[in-house]
């Protein structure tokens, strides 16, 4: 019997839906807390005690709302692992991938229940966040491999160097911003509980990390100009990493100097999703392709196993 199979062109396609839609339920959540609806449904995994679904409220449909869409994920990363089983020619690094991001939603769906069961306590806010940005990168991975070919691509050792320094600052930079979000005022409900730091002491290290990013960037830069092979294979997401990294450093000074106002933090995340994506790329074109994005299954045994 004959088996649909998928082409490398469509599975990137379908590959960039889920990343897309694990970027948008990113910024569904934010909006949860923005508009103080985290505990708008009081039960999990029903909405309360009386209904599955329950759209009564305002809190209650905009929670109930970002539940529903956590199915669309959820189909998405499906359709990612079911299509990677049958793309031709058969990549086991893309089905270990997309097997990845059903975990990763499977986690957030248990981190969900934690966050209502402990009344939006903020480090299980903050681990829904962090496991939402490891699932972007996984994401990310999984569209870039797709894309990828065995080919080279010459990047000198001290520019990676830089390049990694640069992405495990930037990523120090997304997880202090997590502290800062857990003692702010937008914690999803006005009696939740804030870690009990104080605010502007913890966006000071957050707005460090920032500007440490950035200047490691600029390292960067300068170390891959200085061979030309090196800047045309990371110059694209050298340049938007500068972009997105002082996009962000703005509107994180603009929003703090103007009492966080809900509109800039829905943007600010928003951007912080953009910020992983562009990390997680940077990351990528400093490995090895030859040996990363390069492996393939021999054919014959593919075809054996379909």
């Amino acid at each position: 019997m004959k088996y649909w199979s998928v082409s490398p062109e469509r599975y990137t396609k379908i590959a960039t839906v889920a990343l897309v839609l694990l970027c948008v339920i990113v910024v569904t959540g934010a909006a949860v807390r923005l508009t103080g609806s985290g505990l708008g449904c009081e039960d999990w995994p029903q909405c309360n005690d009386e209904r599955f679904i329950d759209v009564s409220t305002g809190h209650g449909a905009i929670e109930q709302v970002n539940r529903l869409f956590t199915g669309l994920v959820a189909a998405g990363v499906i359709a990612a692992v079911l299509a990677a089983r049958r793309r031709r020619p058969y990549r086991a690094d893309l089905v270990n991938l997309a097997w990845g991001l059903v975990d990763g939603v499977v986690g957030q769906v248990v981190l969900g229940g934690i966050v209502v069961m402990t009344d939006l306590h903020p480090l299980a806010n903050q681990g829904h966040f962090v496991l939402s940005m490891i699932l972007v990168a996984n994401s990310t991975v999984l569209v870039i491999r797709s894309r990828e070919s065995a080919r080279e691509i010459t990047i000198d050792s001290f520019t990676r160097t830089c390049g990694r320094l640069t992405v495990i600052a930037g990523i120090a930079a997304l997880l202090t911003g997590t502290i800062v979000t857990g003692s702010g005022p937008h914690a999803g409900d006005e009696n939740a509980r804030r870690f009990d730091l104080v605010i502007s002491s913890v966006a000071r290290v957050h707005g460090a990390t920032v500007i440490l990013a950035l200047l490691l960037l600029l390292v960067t830069i300068g170390a891959a100009r200085r061979t030309s092979s090196t800047w045309v294979s990371i110059a694209p997401v050298l340049e938007m990493m500068m972009v997105v990294g002082v996009l962000q450093g703005a509107v994180g000074y603009v929003q703090y100097f103007n009492g966080i106002p809900a509109a800039l933090v829905a943007f600010h995340i928003a951007g912080a999703t953009g910020f992983m994506i562009v990390l997680t790329i940077l990351w990528a074109r400093l490995g090895q392709p030859t040996d990363r994005f390069g492996q393939m299954v021999d054919d014959n045994r593919a075809t054996v196993s379909s």
